[in-house]
């Protein structure tokens, strides 16, 4: 009896899968510091140059867990992290027990080699698995769970409903095939997977949530019920490697139930995953409160970020995609202030991951904007080289109107709603008597992309006659104490006007900076005083008795030495 049990057992063995595919790095160097010369003070304490100025000292190094990905990697752009893409029916196209590696797949228009071809390439990747889809869904899945699906969606696909917890479970099963049996989580050429692989792009919005809510065939209490315990799944799932999982949603997501879905993206954040988002491009929308971020408005209108969340523990991946500037259905005449802007909002939300295509994004034609974001993401207050601040009033139209619900339905809350004042970043502009900042129309954009993303005043500018003088800085503490050695102080500001301008700080007073009255956005480099910021963490850009109104559009504050 004993024997032919055992024989039995023998018999019913599942063997273990075969190794993943190895390849080797792909050989391109990411510790590679600034790509311009740093424009540094001159003998006088002060140089000019015109338009902005990105560059870095060059002790300045990408911070751990950061970087580029795209679809494939690219060594002249420093974009070292490629994507593995596959579908769920590529992957189990029958309900066995087994992952199908040597099957080609599609998704989106794009069609996938086999997951083993994929792994066999060399250098780190992310993922997507493109679940959700009708035709991305493997065809016995909806059979066996009796649903049917919802759309199409803007690009013409129907999906399944993923909060079905017969359908969630057997994607359960594939994530739990895919990344714990076979060992790919544990893989460290896997930077980060998307998850959960639904709806249109793998980009977790709610126009199925809707249609299904609208249909009759789903409540608030059904999809909430399940949304408590999906991310801990796979949170569960993925176990130490966790901080490889991306949630794709965002809070206040145009969702069907009102104020129950409005922090949902900070749940799935809270849970114990990444975030992000993949339309920082309309920079003044949406993104300004932003909860999964920890992105809040102040009353005043400035934006503070908790940086106390784990999410920005440099653990996990804080991700945008900054490509579609003139692609995607958007374009602009003016490409590099789309860009410049998407790329300072992205970094008031403390991202340490940014998707690039090296064409679309324009990283060959603004080459030291781009460096100079490679080597922000990631930084803390205590690593920066830099801290800084736009000086702005912008229209945040999403909370525009009348408010439903949300943490602005009282007047108080925000009294200036919905303008947002200025992206800051461990620098912040203090409006205080004397040194109030006054909206200025010296540069003004209007809805950029879309009419979502508003009205923008670049700059902001002194007000003379009401004895406001100058701009008050308050800078981080936490970047003060790292900022031992030299320090200046560049300023972008609008060359016209007569009088000079200074920088005043608690150790005294840097040289004067001439305007000549050129018209047009120029940047002064200005050394500050031995021991600035050690004196004191208040600075502040002083006219000269008798000078013009000066209009400023940007103050980073760098320090010279790691």
């Amino acid at each position: 009896m004993a024997v032919a049990l055992a024989a039995a057992l023998a018999g019913c063995t599942v063997s273990a899968p075969e190794p993943l595919p190895t390849a080797g790095g792909d050989g391109i160097d990411l510790d590679v510091g600034p790509r311009a010369a740093f424009v540094d003070a001159d003998a006088t304490g002060v140089t000019i140059a015109d338009g902005d100025d990105w560059t870095l000292p060059d002790w300045v190094r990408p911070a751990a867990n950061s970087g580029y990905f795209s679809e494939e990697a690219d060594a002249s752009e420093l974009v070292a992290v490629r994507s593995v893409d596959l579908s769920w029916r590529q992957l189990r196209p029958t309900p066995d027990e087994v992952l199908d590696r040597t099957s080609s797949g599609d998704a989106q228009g794009m069609g996938f080699d086999a997951l083993d071809a994929q792994l066999r390439q060399p250098g780190d990747f992310w993922m997507r698995i493109f679940a959700s889809g009708e035709d991305w869904a493997p065809e016995w899945v909806a059979k066996e769970c009796g649903v049917s699906s919802y759309g199409p969606d803007y690009d013409g696909e129907r999906h399944l409903p993923i909060w079905d917890e017969c359908v969630w479970g057997h994607l359960m099963d594939t994530y739990r095939m895919l990344f714990v049996d076979l060992g790919l989580a544990a893989d460290p050429r896997l930077r980060f997977v998307y998850v959960p692989g639904a709806f249109t792009w793998a980009e977790y919005d709610y126009e199925m949530v809707t249609a299904a809510a609208d249909a009759g065939e789903l409540d608030e209490r059904a999809y909430l019920d399940w949304y408590a315990h999906a991310w801990s799944d796979l949170v569960t799932l993925f176990g130490d490697h966790a901080d490889k999982l991306v949630f794709t949603g965002e809070d206040y997501p145009w969702g069907p139930f009102g104020a129950a879905d409005d922090l949902l993206a900070r749940r799935a954040v809270d849970a114990g995953m990444g975030i992000r988002t993949g339309i920082t491009e309309l920079s003044n929308f949406h993104l300004s409160e932003a909860p999964a971020y920890g992105s809040h408005i102040e009353p005043n209108g400035h934006m503070t970020v908790d940086e106390s969340l784990p999410v920005h523990s440099g653990r996990y991946v804080v991700a945008t995609e900054n490509e579609c500037f003139t692609d995607c259905g958007y374009s602009t005449d003016d490409v590099y202030y789309a860009v410049r802007q998407a790329n300072l909002k992205a970094l008031q939300l403390r991202v340490n991951w940014m998707y690039v295509v090296p064409g679309p994004s324009y990283l060959a034609e603004y080459p030291e904007q781009w460096d100079w974001l490679r080597l922000s993401l990631g930084q803390t207050a205590e690593t920066s080289a830099d801290a800084w601040a736009a000086l702005r009033d912008a229209e945040d139209t999403y909370w525009a109107g009348d408010l439903e619900s949300g943490p602005f339905d009282d007047p108080a809350s925000w009294p200036t709603r919905p303008w947002v004042r200025n992206l800051e970043r461990w620098l912040v502009q203090v409006d205080e008597p004397g040194s109030v900042a006054h909206r200025t129309e010296a540069d003004v954009h209007e809805h950029v992309f879309e009419e979502d993303n508003g009205t923008a005043y670049e700059g902001l500018s002194t007000e003379v006659a009401a004895g406001d003088t100058g701009f008050a800085l308050d800078v981080d503490p936490r970047f003060a104490a790292a900022a031992t050695g030299r320090t200046v102080l560049k300023v972008t500001y609008f060359d016209e006007g007569a009088g000079s301008f200074a920088v005043d700080t608690a150790a005294g007073s840097s040289a004067p900076v001439a305007r000549d009255g050129s018209g047009a956005w120029r940047t002064a480099t200005i050394a500050l005083p031995d021991g600035a910021l050690a004196a004191g963490t208040r600075i502040r850009i002083s006219l000269a008795p008798g000078a013009d109104d000066l209009v400023v559009r940007f103050a980073r504050l760098v320090r010279l030495d790691p």
